[in-house]
């Protein structure tokens, strides 16, 4: 990653309204991706920011500490958080707690120096779409926000398989239901087809192209899934659907 100034912090920016463009890379519509960058390493902060808005993202506001970056991604509402997990005043994992169930439409990308297993899975827990490290070529980070602005999961090599195997450790053990805990909605079989694809690992591209449908039909679905399962992100989806066996299926 180059180390060159990047334009400076862009926090006062205005934000627009999200749509489903932001998260097909802008391809319907040719609006740029809005990302923000988070990190407290200026040069670091600055060099991931230039490279961004180089290759076409809207860089909207950059933060360097974990309250900053609560307060301006409130604010400017960016489609892609690239975000650091370790950040004064409040860790990186903390931030995604406080932001994605408060913003259904906001995908995580964590890009950390750490490849520790124990940091993967917490950030992917707390809500983030993907993972990469901080190793990465630029190219590698420009296609994993694309991707992430699409709602697919992006790890670096060797860490999908760790967080597709804590899915299942997790549903072998799933928590009691509530006495009282309402029967499960009702999806339709529309629906279940794609949820059984999204507990398989395949991404939404290769989810449209199996089913035949827009990459923007196969959004909508998770989404309807999301809201009817009243879960808040592709991890407790992926749990759901393994815990009902239909990644065997």
């Amino acid at each position: 990653m180059s180390t060159q100034n990047a334009p400076q912090d862009a926090a006062a920016a205005q934000g627009a309204p999200q749509d489903a463009a932001a998260r097909d890379g802008g391809e319907s519509t040719g609006r740029p991706i809005r990302v923000m960058v988070v990190d407290d390493h200026p040069m670091w902060r600055d060099a991931v920011a230039r490279d961004l808005a180089e290759s076409g993202f809207d860089v909207v506001a950059t933060a360097g500490d974990g309250p900053q970056a609560v307060r301006r991604a409130k604010a400017v509402t960016p489609d892609v958080l690239v975000l650091d997990l370790n950040l004064p005043g409040m860790p990186g994992v903390q931030v995604c707690k406080e932001l994605v169930p408060a913003h259904p439409g906001l995908r995580v990308l964590v890009l950390s120096a750490s490849g520790e297993h124990a940091d993967v899975l917490e950030a992917v827990k707390s809500g983030a779409t993907g993972y990469l490290l901080k190793s990465a070529s630029t190219q590698e980070l420009v296609d994993a926000v694309r991707s992430t602005a699409n709602g697919d999961p992006v790890f670096t090599p060797g860490l999908a398989g760790l967080v597709l195997g804590e899915y299942r450790r997790l549903a072998s053990d799933p928590a009691p239901a509530a006495p009282d805990e309402p029967k499960a909605p009702q999806l339709t079989d529309r629906e279940t087809e794609v949820l059984r694809l999204v507990a398989k690992g395949l991404s939404y591209k290769q989810i449209a192209e199996r089913l035949v449908i827009s990459h923007r039909t196969v959004q909508n679905h998770v989404q309807n899934t999301l809201g009817k399962l009243q879960l808040h992100n592709r991890v407790e989806l992926v749990r759901y659907a393994i815990e009902r066996g239909l990644d065997d299926i």
